[in-house]
């Protein structure tokens, strides 16, 4: 009677997962394994998230920049992350088409979700991504990014904003796709 396998993946979410991203049947199921033995309860809530980024991260202060990324993988807003979000996050932001990366960036800035994303938001998210670049390498950032302030004036400085002050996402990512410069401004990638 009933499924003997019952932490199997439903067949829905899989044929779902293998339409919207890159993966194989094989890496999903792979992947839905791992993501059961860490998160018995098929869910991965903010504490345990910032556990795992501090560990891709720790030589720098994540869990601010942690919590945004969150939020933004948090597509139903129930304060977890099920297996089908967590995935859809892992391809948008490691596989992913670009122009996906940069709507999933917006969804990162975007940080009160009202569909803008307003000086303030910059700011604020671009703080809490200066805190994953560890001291020794800020020193070596260019003068007119070594700090968070100067970041995200910087990367500000590359939108043609509405006399509104705010940015929708079409403008967020023409910005971006027309300034080369200004997609290291909107990620962290470490030099190690």
């Amino acid at each position: 009677m009933g499924n003997a396998k019952s932490s199997a993946m439903s067949k829905e979410i899989l044929e779902d997962l293998k339409l919207n991203t890159k993966f194989t049947e094989e890496e999903l199921s792979q992947w839905y394994e791992n993501f059961q033995k860490q998160c018995p309860s098929g869910r991965i809530t903010p504490g345990e998230f910032e556990a795992i980024y501090a560990r891709f991260f720790p030589a720098s202060e994540a869990k601010t920049y942690a919590h945004h990324v969150f939020r933004s993988f948090d597509t139903n807003d129930d304060g977890t992350l099920d297996f089908k979000e967590y995935i859809i996050a892992l391809h948008m932001t490691s596989t992913g088409k670009m122009s996906r990366k940069l709507e999933w960036a917006f969804s990162l800035f975007d940080v009160d979700k009202n569909g803008f994303i307003t000086k303030a938001e910059v700011a604020e998210i671009c703080h809490a991504l200066f805190k994953l670049i560890p001291a020794s390498e800020q020193r070596r950032l260019p003068e007119d990014e070594n700090t968070a302030e100067k970041r995200a004036s910087k990367l500000w400085s590359y939108f043609n904003i509405a006399e509104d002050g705010r940015l929708t996402e079409g403008e967020f990512i023409k910005g971006i796709l027309e300034n080369e410069d200004a997609l290291h401004l909107i990620q962290y990638q470490p030099q190690e």
